[in-house]
């Protein structure tokens, strides 16, 4: 048998990734998505905007929250510009950071939506990681794009959608 006649399954046995397909090009392997990995993937987009909008938006109160810190400060050799500058730098690296993991978990739900077991281990990695820095003290707004993210994520694990995932069997 030809590498161009393999299917997909017998692919992921050998340990390779799906044949590409050009855009447009039918697929008959793979089977349109349950409607569960279809909301689950539409809630974790969601919840990717929601992530980085939060963080946007602590940006935009930067002064606020320097104006805090700079009332809390008791130690005299820090001064006000050098908090809020710090604040600054934090909250871009924020911003930046919550783009990278929104894009990371809107690429890997887009691979876990056409199938691939994998993808979705590390959709929930993804959310467990911006589960537990959201106990560091996010706002609403982090803690309601984590929730849509579980949703989204629970949904993907319902054992109505687990046969769209298939086991990657290892035994050669």
């Amino acid at each position: 048998m030809s590498e161009a006649d393999e299917s997909d399954d017998q692919r992921r046995a050998r340990g390779l990734p799906p044949a590409p397909h050009l855009p447009g090009d039918p697929d008959p392997d793979r089977p349109e998505p349950p409607k569960q990995v279809n909301t689950g993937f539409g809630l974790i987009v969601a919840a990717s905007v929601m992530l980085v909008l939060a963080f946007v938006l602590e940006l935009l109160r930067k002064d606020e929250f320097a104006e805090q810190l700079i009332a809390q400060n008791t130690d005299e050799n820090i001064t006000g510009a050098q908090i809020a500058a710090g604040v600054e730098s934090m909250l871009w690296a924020l911003v930046v950071g919550a783009v990278a993991v929104g894009t990371l978990m809107v690429l890997f739900a887009w691979k876990a939506r056409q199938g691939t077991r994998s993808a979705r281990t590390v959709v929930t990695v993804l959310v467990v990681v911006i589960a537990l820095f959201s106990l560091l003290g996010g706002g609403y707004t982090v803690i309601g794009a984590v929730l849509l993210a579980l949703c989204g994520t629970a949904l993907m694990y319902l054992p109505s959608v687990d046969p769209y995932f298939p086991r990657v069997n290892r035994n050669r």
